[in-house]
């Protein structure tokens, strides 16, 4: 009797401890315009850069953006805040010269919101100008603003003199809530400007013609 009693307790023992290996999804990540994020080759991160935004596209993928010189085809991509949670999206396109990049996210891993820090993205728009004032949310710097000086060298880019460093690249620049560019480098010195980047207008017009992922883009 005690030996079957023995057999029985370790039985329960072993289903107890197989009970206590099974694995648990991660919760998703949130995911905004202004969102820090790491790009990597999968095994290995390598780039802190700024999500531009996440939405639709005409497909039904969640897709996001972010500057082309942070990564490109191939790269994988998590939130910097939770690196833990493993990849949640992919870099499947970029455009070296307009410096975008495209992200495709994994619908259940990634919340997708409209608002991060103090900036909100409910539309996108054409390129601001003179003395319109921009703002923009960075991993790095987070919110900073400032006049607008426009499409100085009528390259399809927008200046500013939003303060940027190293990391806000891909960063939203919003006048209000719409999106009017993406944060893609600095002239001079950081904080001192002016910023530089493309067009917003630009970008998704490149994308549809383009086709595939990202094509008939609309933020969340």
């Amino acid at each position: 009797m005690f030996k079957k009693l023995v057999v029985a307790i370790a039985s329960v023992v072993a289903l107890a401890g197989a009970g206590s290996g099974v694995a648990v999804a991660a919760p998703p990540v949130t995911l905004g315009g202004g969102s820090g994020i790491t790009l990597g080759d999968g095994t290995q991160d390598i780039f802190d850069c700024t999500l531009t935004t996440i939405g639709n596209d005409s497909a039904g993928r969640l897709v996001g953006l972010t500057a082309a010189h942070c990564g490109g085809p191939g790269m994988t991509v998590k939130a910097e805040y939770d690196l833990g949670a493993g990849p949640v999206g992919q870099v499947v396109s970029a455009n070296q010269m307009l410096d975008y990049a495209v992200i495709v996210f994994d619908r259940s891993k990634v919340v997708p919101v409209e608002r991060v820090g103090n900036v909100t993205i409910t539309d996108l728009g054409a390129p601001a100008g003179f003395p319109n004032v921009a703002c923009k949310e960075g991993r790095t710097t987070g919110n900073t603003c400032g006049v607008v000086w426009g499409d100085v060298l009528g390259s399809q880019e927008t200046w500013t003199q939003v303060c940027v460093v190293e990391g806000d690249s891909g960063a939203p620049l919003v006048v209000g809530t719409t999106l009017v560019a993406m944060v893609n480098a600095y002239l001079l010195a950081p904080c001192v400007g002016p910023e530089v980047g493309t067009n917003i207008d630009v970008i998704m017009a490149d994308i549809d013609a383009r086709g595939g992922a990202g094509a008939g883009f609309r933020p969340i």
